[in-house]
């Protein structure tokens, strides 16, 4: 194993599109909860999008030799771009500041799962969110049946907030 950790530009993102497309199927596969909600979430749909609304984008791609294996996305966004049509993320009124930093999208192949990647995925997001002196509301929105996010989330430090979409996303947070 030869991993390689990159971050990449928001113009470098086509490189994540397998395994964002990946990790909507994973999520739809342990989703118990409305799981047909992911029928039209991907990359186009679901990454795109994020990061052109958002203000500042991270993004780190692990790749083992030339290969894709995993990637989180981080962002520093508006706090009114998690009130939308498809639902309100948070109640806007508990954030003080205008803007909040948001671990958007992490995903590991599941072969390259306890190597570590995770963590380390999650410690270089969670720097970058904290460069930022006007951010003080931090959040995670884990769908549904994803047990280990959860856990993973919350032994690094984030706490379960509240349910959204009739349990199916759960919200951490973290100040």
């Amino acid at each position: 194993m030869e991993l390689n950790y990159q971050i990449i530009s928001d113009d470098e993102i086509e490189l994540c599109r397998e395994l964002c497309n990946e990790l909507m199927i994973f999520q739809k596969s342990k989703a118990f909860i409305t799981p047909e909600l992911f029928d039209n979430m991907n990359f186009d749909t679901r990454m795109v999008p994020s990061i052109k609304n958002a203000l500042h984008n991270y993004i780190v791609i692990v790749k083992d030799g030339e290969r894709p294996v995993a990637y989180v996305y981080s962002n520093i966004s508006p706090k009114e771009a998690y009130s939308t049509d498809f639902a309100a993320f948070f109640d806007l009124s508990s954030v003080r500041n205008k803007n909040v930093g948001c671990l958007s999208q992490f995903y590991i192949k599941e072969e390259y799962r306890q190597y570590g990647i995770g963590s380390k995925l999650f410690n270089m997001s969670m720097n970058w969110l904290k460069e930022f002196e006007d951010i003080e509301d931090y959040f995670i929105f884990v769908s549904n049946g994803n047990i280990n996010a959860l856990e993973f989330y919350k032994h690094k430090g984030f706490s379960v907030s509240h349910d959204i979409l009739d349990g199916f996303i759960t919200v951490l947070r973290s100040k």
